[in-house]
């Protein structure tokens, strides 16, 4: 058994080896590879490439071919592999190598040439031109998946495989940044970059760049994604803190994913990645010791006087803003109704003017402290702090967020000689993050602005629909994001980010 288990491993290798020695002048093509009798069998309709390429049988990720003809996986393609088993058990006869995106003609083993199979090629694993990627933004051309249905590359619907529409959001939002969605389309930008041996943060990297590929697509089979593989190394990457099947919190999957996705790209406090290039900014902290309130005010005052009560400045970095809500009012009106409050983004944006002082408390400690923005980043991301957590439950702020779509200046939260040196600080809203229903339930969706053709489209899980700029605003916005010229806003609840992990 043990035999049989190696022969399916290596019959690949073996061939490859094999050919390596062999001049390519003399090796002989099969005749029957340009003639295959059994590529009008191939159903595309089945061909599903998102999921986890390992043997539907034996659950090895070793020499894994897809069957053409029902979509399945299975591993090996020698004599008495569960490849081979299953062409002659099912007539099943066209197979994909998953690793070198060749084809096979099962069980006569030839390899299958023919260009007709190219689209299936792509599919599996699309590539980008830097032609074709500097357009990505300047049209609006639908196009139609093998299933019929249009859609536009980059506006594409994620499947909610049971409780991972947290992720989603937050990956559809990324994916719609433009140089981050450049970086990763070109697979060269990231894949000459070292890790030490048994790094597995790496994996994420690659996921990533896979899916947003599969989300730019502009061959699809169909008009939807499924991030199996993507989650799958979240899942592991995190140590199972963000999982599949349990609903999380968007804020905290995004700290935790930018962190980590800068981490594994070689990033450092000091070395810049992709990631710092797009969403890092700087502010000042000013902070300031408190004493404990139940003292006496005599004795308050002496404390005042001490050193380690003055106020101390901190430089710091951040790869998003938390915004403070104002509490929501805890009794009915005259119709008992909860009152939903509306505040203005400018209102709250005043926690970052450098005179705005708020209280801190910690488990012994309380201290007051003020923020004031040094550098602005290209692409800005705040996240509107709507959870509170206490030691019984979670409550949900439900104030909605009066923010203006384009147009938002933040010169005056600027340091005066930042100001000097900033030459645009305007950001347009390009992708909001949205949090319906009770706090450890509810669900998430996003609003994405097209830049080829200027439209919003509101997407979650796989519904995709175009949706009037005006009906943004009356959402509970969670996480915004925003570039010079462009913004992203995410909303939910974002812990106090002050520089990367």
């Amino acid at each position: 058994m043990a035999n049989v288990k190696r022969e399916r491993d290596i019959d690949d290798d073996e061939e490859e080896e094999v050919r390596g020695k062999v001049p390519r002048s003399q090796v002989t093509e099969d005749k029957r590879s340009r003639h295959c009798p059994y590529l009008d069998t191939i159903n595309r309709s089945v061909l599903d490439f998102d999921f986890e390429k390992l043997c539907s049988i034996s659950l090895s990720h070793i020499n894994v071919y897809a069957c053409l003809i029902c979509g399945k996986y299975f591993q090996g393609r020698g004599l008495k592999s569960h490849a081979y088993t299953h062409s002659v058990q099912f007539t099943h006869h066209v197979f994909l190598n998953l690793h070198t995106l060749k084809f096979y003609c099962l069980p006569d083993n030839y390899e299958i040439i023919d260009s007709s199979l190219e689209d299936i090629t792509y599919v599996l694993k699309p590539t980008f031109t830097k032609q074709h990627i500097s357009g990505l933004d300047k049209h609006g051309k639908l196009y139609r998946a093998y299933d019929g249905t249009t859609y536009l590359p980059g506006i594409v619907g994620l499947n909610n495989i049971k409780a991972n529409d947290y992720a989603n959001v937050v990956l559809q939002a990324l994916s719609n940044v433009p140089p981050l969605r450049n970086y990763f389309l070109e697979e060269e930008n990231y894949g000459g970059i070292r890790r030490p041996p048994g790094d597995i943060m790496f994996l994420l990297v690659q996921r990533f760049g896979e899916l947003m590929r599969k989300l730019w697509n502009p061959r699809n089979f169909k008009a939807h994604v499924s991030p199996h593989e993507m989650l799958q190394a979240v899942v592991l990457c995190s140590k199972k803190t963000f999982q599949i099947t349990k609903q999380g919190d968007a804020v905290d999957f995004l700290s935790w994913f930018l962190n980590a996705l800068h981490g594994a790209l070689g990033g450092t406090k000091k070395k810049t990645s992709i990631l710092t290039k797009v969403f890092q900014g700087s502010m000042r902290i000013f902070s300031k010791k408190l004493p404990h309130p139940d003292l006496p005010a005599e004795e308050k005052e002496a404390l005042m006087q001490k050193e380690e009560y003055q106020e101390e400045m901190l430089e710091s970095t951040f790869l998003y803003l938390t915004l403070d809500l104002p509490t929501a009012p805890l009794y009915k009106d005259e119709k008992e109704q909860l009152i939903i409050p509306q505040v203005p983004l400018f209102n709250i944006l005043a926690k970052f003017n450098g005179n705005t002082e708020k209280e801190y408390k910690t488990y012994k400690e309380n201290f007051l402290k003020r923020f004031q923005l040094t550098k602005l980043p290209p692409y800005l991301i705040f996240c509107i702090k709507r959870f509170t957590k206490n030691n019984f439950f979670v409550e949900k702020n439900p104030t909605i967020v009066n923010f203006p779509i384009t147009n938002v200046d933040l010169r005056e939260y600027l340091t005066e000689e930042a100001q000097a040196t900033e030459k645009n600080t305007t950001y347009d809203l390009v992708a909001n993050v949205v949090h319906d229903g009770k706090p450890s339930e509810g669900a998430y969706r996003i609003h994405v602005l097209h830049h080829g053709t200027g439209k919003w489209y509101e997407l979650q899980d796989l519904q995709v629909i175009d949706i009037l700029p005006q009906m943004i605003t009356l959402s509970e916005t969670y996480i915004q994001v925003s570039p010079h010229l462009f913004t992203l806003y995410f909303a939910d609840s974002f812990k106090e980010n002050t520089g990367v992990e």
